[in-house]
């Protein structure tokens, strides 16, 4: 429910929290740093944090018939390490947790921004986080708290949080957050059941963490009417693209599947014009590869034209080039 950021103030950089307040929109200062180096991942992390940690709080559930409160078990992580554990847990909604999943990572990159600042900084970036954490798990609860002219205020639908955009965050511009967008998540779990929608939340940390450790800068994790990691590079010879699909949440089939294919013009004579993505093999296995495995592949195709190529002539039933993972059907022979 706070938006940080930084300027310069007597030769040090001020970090600053603003907030909506009883009495309108309030800044106070957190800390003070030395450069703009030391603050710049400061202020990405807390801003990254308070958007994760205050939007599960001012949106509400609308799945299926009924409105609901999303859960608030995310907020103990804010003040407990211990408890960061719990990020990862859970099969509440794939929205909400995937939330925890990039809390859990804003808080990763918060203890590696603090670690080369002085004591009296670290303490002060914990207490803020702090004040975060109690402000909100106020606005959790069924009561209205007693307000203060510092009391920080959470609107519904409307909370006052923004986002780096350069470390995939789920807010503002990002199609995972808000209402509107929100629903890509609802709609691609509509119809599992519990065990179905628990392991379609597990198949999305898998792809989650393999697509933050892989190499892979142009390889994009994709969650809509399918969940998927894709590596599409348009610009490279023979305009191939690789698909890792998850099994959907609402079926019974738990194949995983990853699949190359290539672009073919629409007209021949204009390669720079429209076309369109032929499949040219699959490699289909019925459990679930490791995030080693698919960092092995998202790494090998990476800023590699060649090995595209290379994998698109695997014959049936021999492995792709430096992986596991086994053609099991052709398209064109």
């Amino acid at each position: 429910m706070a938006i940080y950021s930084q300027h310069a103030n007597r030769g040090k950089t001020q970090i600053l929290a603003t907030y909506r307040a009883p009495d309108g929109v309030r800044s106070v200062t957190v800390t003070s740093v030395e450069n703009t180096a030391l603050a710049t991942p400061l202020v990405s992390a807390l801003n990254r944090i308070s958007a994760y940690a205050t939007v599960p709080i001012a949106v509400r559930d609308e799945r299926g018939e009924r409105v609901a409160r999303y859960p608030a078990d995310h907020l103990a992580a804010l003040v407990d390490q211990n408890a960061r554990e719990n990020l990862l847990k859970g099969a509440h909604s794939l929205w909400y947790e995937y939330v925890k999943l990039l809390l859990h990572q804003a808080l990763i990159d918060l203890d590696a921004a603090t670690s080369s600042v002085p004591a009296p900084v670290r303490a002060a970036v914990i207490a803020e986080i702090e004040a975060e954490a109690g402000a909100l798990t106020s606005s959790s609860g069924d009561l209205d708290p007693e307000e203060t002219e510092d009391t920080r205020l959470c609107e519904l639908e409307n909370p006052f949080v923004t986002f780096d955009s350069r470390r995939g965050s789920i807010f503002f511009g990002d199609p995972y957050c808000l209402k509107g967008e929100r629903t890509r998540f609802d709609r691609l779990e509509r119809g599992a059941s519990g065990n179905r929608l628990e392991r379609a939340v597990d198949d999305l940390r898998l792809l989650y963490d393999a697509h933050a450790r892989c190499n892979n800068e142009e390889a994009n994790l994709i969650i809509d009417r399918s969940l998927f990691i894709e590596h599409d590079p348009w610009d490279e010879p023979g305009r191939y693209y690789l698909n890792i699909f998850a099994p959907m949440p609402s079926d019974d089939d738990n194949t995983w599947r990853l699949q190359i294919g290539q672009w073919i013009p629409d007209d021949p004579q204009d390669e720079d014009g429209s076309a369109t993505g032929e499949p040219l093999l699959d490699c289909d296995r019925a459990t679930p590869p490791t995030a080693s495995e698919l960092i092995e592949v998202l790494d090998l195709s990476s800023g590699r034209g060649q090995q595209f190529a290379d994998w698109a002539a695997t014959p049936l039933g021999e492995a792709l080039d430096g992986t596991t993972f086994l053609v099991t059907s052709r398209y064109h022979n």
